[in-house]
């Protein structure tokens, strides 16, 4: 065998140990941007599980807000029902999300709600499930962005392009549709409000509490009056 022959099988043989090594790490990547999405599919499921109780708890107080309440559920429905790409699961987010900051926009109106355990019990499970899905998105989009990049680069675009390896879509909510507040932020400090989005408003005096459910906390006593 001569020395020709032989650098040109060194060549083939470290082609094909590339293309292998190439192609496992491609799948390789493809299995943590599916098992991160997983993760993100879960917080939603989560999430979701948590709006029908805390609408009845919001309509045991505002009943009459049927309005604000229906497109919560509608929302909520929607999204839940979506099972298409990440870039469908944002476009069923945002009207969800756009519908739970006005709830809690009526929320605010109402102390006695906002003072009831239920209610901040759930309010408290639905920050933390946000914490999680904003952590379990970002890491979501870190995974697909790597992978991205990948499929777009050389050489290794050549074994994506040979074995049909795609780029993978990132889970965004348009600005538009989630609008300027952003999320839902949940505040339990001393004098804060429960729940606010940045915006401020002109608040309606406050409701009164349903029959049986007696006021929050009774008000400061009067400063002392000067010796």
């Amino acid at each position: 065998m001569g020395p020709v022959l032989i650098i040109i099988l060194a060549v083939v043989v470290l082609a094909v140990l590339g293309g292998i090594v190439g192609y496992n790490r491609f799948v390789t990547q493809r299995n943590l941007v599916r098992d991160a999405w997983a993760n993100i599919d879960t917080e939603l499921r989560r999430r979701y599980d948590l709006i029908p109780n805390l609408v009845e708890t919001v309509k045991g107080y505002a009943a009459h807000e049927r309005t604000v309440l229906e497109n919560v559920t509608n929302a909520r429905a929607m999204a839940a029902a979506a099972t298409g790409s990440p870039a469908a699961q944002a476009a069923a987010e945002g009207p969800f999300v756009a519908a739970l900051r006005q709830l809690f926009a009526v929320v605010e109106n109402y102390p006695y709600l906002k003072a009831n355990q239920n209610f901040l019990q759930l309010q408290g499970e639905l920050g933390n499930t946000e914490d999680r899905l904003q952590t379990a998105r970002r890491f979501y989009n870190a995974n697909v962005r790597d992978y991205n990049r990948r499929v777009q680069s050389f050489p290794s675009a050549l074994i994506a392009r040979w074995f049909n390896f795609k780029e993978e879509e990132f889970f965004e909510v348009e600005d538009a549709l989630r609008g300027e507040a952003g999320v839902p932020k949940v505040d339990f400090g001393a004098g804060a409000p429960g729940v606010s989005f940045g915006s401020g408003g002109t608040t309606p005096a406050p409701a009164a509490p349903p029959a049986g459910e007696s006021g929050s906390a009774e008000p400061p006593p009067p400063p002392p009056t000067p010796m």
